[in-house]
């Protein structure tokens, strides 16, 4: 993205958290495709039947933006950063509503790379992520906010590296770090 439209944006989220309804939906209309994007890639990994569509995701990310207040917005990212997180909270409290009869069920099978999720019961691989994500954000956070910026909010190394002020090598070995430790959590 260039840097005179996340600018735009940023003003946008500035003069939105200032009060400026206006702003929030200029800023809808220019976020909207980056979020449809955000959200056919948390999709693609949804089994087959799901009733949540693309664009429901979507609108329920706005609803729930909408309700966020007292957020200080330094810049686009953050506010895509917040995006991934509430449309993993989505997705996982859906894969828990659906597969709620099911736990314990054996291991699930979970690929951290930057491929898509891939598991026969792709609802329970979701939720065995996110259960071990939660439990690595105790022993490693800011590897596991790497992971969640990577892999959830499609960040790259670069763009996480701004957003955490630290360098782009760091973001790389911590990548290391985060999915040899997940692979290893996921296995058992």
């Amino acid at each position: 993205m260039s840097l005179a439209r996340s600018a735009e944006i940023t003003a946008l989220l500035k003069a939105w958290s200032g009060g400026d309804q206006t702003a929030l939906d200029q800023l809808a209309t220019k976020v909207h495709h980056e979020l449809h994007r955000m959200a056919r890639h948390y999709m693609r990994n949804e089994k087959a039947g799901n009733t949540l569509q693309t664009t429901a995701l979507v609108n329920e990310v706005y609803l729930r933006l909408i309700d966020v207040k007292n957020v200080d917005w330094q810049q686009r990212a953050q506010f895509f950063v917040i995006s991934a997180q509430m449309m993993r909270r989505i997705l996982v409290d859906a894969a828990r509503a659906r597969g709620s009869s099911k736990r314990g069920g054996g291991a699930a099978k979970v690929s951290v790379d930057q491929e898509p999720i891939y598991s026969p019961e792709r609802d329970s691989s979701l939720v065995a992520l996110d259960e071990a994500l939660e439990s690595f954000s105790r022993v490693a956070p800011r590897q596991a906010r790497i992971v969640e910026l990577r892999y959830f909010g499609g960040l790259t190394e670069e763009e996480i590296a701004d957003v955490l002020h630290i360098s782009p090598r760091t973001v790389r070995r911590d990548w290391d770090f985060a999915k040899s430790w997940l692979m290893r959590e996921l296995s058992c």
